[in-house]
């Protein structure tokens, strides 16, 4: 049966849009929302002086059969590649090479690519804030931030962070309160880029006993532009916790420092830098989920907190939302 109104997706992260192809190949009409100005959630790409930087997610695995033969397509029509990194750990100061048989995935030539390719041309409002989720008689309503109204909505998918899918769950209180229990961490993250390339092996490093906790060189990553030698830093969420108001340029200055300390060349002042704030970077812990849902009303939530924390858990959790909602229907 196909839905007697469009279906609303708010989110166009990974989860989001995952929900809205397979709504979309099953014969739905889906109408996406946005608060930001491009896809991507915390897969986007930044641009900059130097290229486009990843500083969100940095790359991500396949464990489960059915990412995995989505990632196979992705790859088959140039959206991804393999990452093969020269890989470090840092420990006490101390760095030592750490290789790994774990096969890493990125967007290709920007992590944002992937969430561009899955939208394609589906219908998207973007720098469009949705702030209530109401219902009228038979259908869903959605108010936005500029007090502008959108509908009607057969169903409506809410596929942001845990604590804003709270706020737009209120006329489902069991899926609000299970949002409402989900702790998402932040991080600071910091992009650097060298005039000349650093003295230095590491292309990827997870990091222990300082602010820092993963740094990566992302000209190492396929299709990156490699004028500048550009370095992502990624603070831990402690620390980032710690710093959450702290003006971007001290942010910056405290994790070149700790950068500086650990990556064992000399490091120049930069010829570009630029931090950015992930309040909800990631679940403190994974769940069991799936997707939430109250079939009966007509409204789901999904997204990486709803399992692992991981881009597969996202695009997992998007499946299972549309799997419940085309199962009400039938």
């Amino acid at each position: 049966m196909i839905a007697t109104a469009p279906i609303a997706i708010i989110g166009t992260g990974i989860a989001g849009l995952s929900a809205a192809q397979a709504l979309h190949a099953a014969g739905h009409t889906v109408q996406l929302f946005d608060k930001s100005r491009g896809s991507g959630g915390r897969m986007a790409s930044k641009r900059s002086d130097a290229g486009a930087l990843d500083l969100g997610a940095q790359y991500f695995t396949a464990r489960d059969r059915r990412f995995v033969e989505a990632v196979q397509q992705w790859q088959a029509r140039g959206w991804v590649s393999a990452w093969t990194p020269s890989l470090y750990h840092c420990k006490e100061g101390r760095l030592s090479a750490s290789p790994d048989e774990q096969e890493r995935w990125v967007g290709s030539p920007r992590m944002s690519a992937i969430t561009r390719a899955m939208l394609g041309a589906l219908p998207v409002h973007f720098a469009c804030r949705i702030t209530e989720v109401f219902r009228g008689e038979q259908h869903w309503h959605l108010q936005d931030a500029d007090g502008n109204s959108h509908g009607p909505f057969s169903h409506v998918i809410v596929a942001t962070p845990a604590p804003q899918a709270t706020a737009l769950l209120t006329s489902a209180p069991k899926l609000a309160g299970a949002a409402a229990s989900v702790a998402m961490e932040p991080t600071w993250a910091v992009a650097l880029a060298f005039e000349q390339p650093l003295d230095s092996p590491v292309e990827g490093c997870f990091v222990q006993d300082s602010p820092l906790d993963w740094l990566a060189r992302n000209r190492s990553k396929p299709g990156r532009d490699t004028q500048m030698d550009t370095w992502v830093l990624h603070a831990t969420s402690s620390w980032s916790k710690q710093h959450l108001d702290m003006p971007k340029h001290e942010v910056i200055e405290h994790l070149r420092g700790a950068f500086a300390e650990l990556i064992g060349c000399a490091v120049p002042a930069p010829a570009m830098s630029l931090a950015h704030r992930w309040l909800y970077a990631r679940p403190a812990s994974a769940h069991q989920w799936g997707a939430l849902a109250d079939a009966d009303l007509g409204l789901y939530a999904c997204g990486d907190w709803c399992l692992s924390g991981r881009v597969e858990g996202a695009w997992l959790s998007g499946q299972e939302a549309a799997r419940k909602l085309l199962e009400h229907l039938q």
